[in-house]
């Protein structure tokens, strides 16, 4: 049985075949993961409520930061259940203070209204001032997991930092270390991070192949496209590093 999952962000359907196909636990279902991910549409949703690996919607009704008003709040509602009507296994979410501090009234709104889904906190959380604090909210509102950084660009750069959110955390919540966890760094999280999960786009660049849609503005020149081998090759590197640990 394995030890350590892997979940894996994709935003299109191409994405999510791949991070099936590479061996992937679980997926977290997104649009536009160049803005570091929006709500996915209704259509995608119901590809992965098909898929034989747990798909978790992120609900993020646009880019920018996580302060929420009530017309966001609804809209995000209304996607919870798009989510729950595909048959998807959870949500992934967020709402913060302008301060960076969670949101513990429209988190508290939210994950009432998701009640029967999965719960990923996401990384709303590297914005907030006080972890201890955050992660108190996270506990007491159930939440299954954060998604985090710690507070960082990229995971592997502070590995200090998420020992002890692990240690904060003391078994009430899954800290899954993401951002910048690839095959190159994941050496540097495991096995020094008593986790039970990790989170990787598994992704390599590609330049656009229509030079017409870059110039028309319909896409960027370079997108990140999730890759089967990718994927296969770090679920093979996290199975030899937990057996070296």
């Amino acid at each position: 049985m394995r030890g350590i999952l892997l979940e894996v962000c994709v935003d299109d359907a191409e994405g999510l075949q791949a991070a099936i196909d590479g061996g992937a636990d679980r997926i977290e279902l997104c649009a536009a993961l160049a803005v570091g991910g929006l709500t996915p549409s209704a259509g995608l949703m119901a590809l992965a409520a098909r898929a034989p690996v747990p798909a978790y919607a992120m609900i993020r009704p646009r880019p920018g930061d996580f302060v929420y008003n009530a017309a966001e709040l609804d809209i995000m509602r209304r996607d919870i259940d798009a989510a729950r009507e595909a048959g998807l296994a959870g949500v992934v979410l967020g709402a913060s203070h302008r301060d960076g501090r969670l949101d513990a009234q429209a988190l508290g709104e939210l994950t009432r209204y998701a009640a029967g889904l999965g719960l990923t906190l996401h990384r709303a959380f590297d914005l907030v001032p006080d972890f201890d604090e955050a992660i108190e909210i996270a506990a007491d509102l159930g939440l299954e997991r954060i998604l985090t950084s710690g507070g960082a660009r990229s995971a592997p750069e502070v590995v200090d930092t998420l020992v002890r959110l692990v240690e904060l955390a003391d078994g009430r919540l899954s800290i899954m270390p993401g951002s910048g966890v690839t095959i190159d760094t994941i050496d540097r999280l495991l096995p020094r991070l008593a986790v039970t999960e990790v989170h990787s786009s598994c992704s390599v660049r590609e330049p656009a192949n229509d030079r017409r849609v870059v110039e028309l503005g319909f896409a960027p020149p370079e997108r990140r496209r999730t890759d089967a081998a990718t994927v296969r090759a770090m679920r093979a590197r996290i199975d030899s590093l937990q057996g070296n640990s």
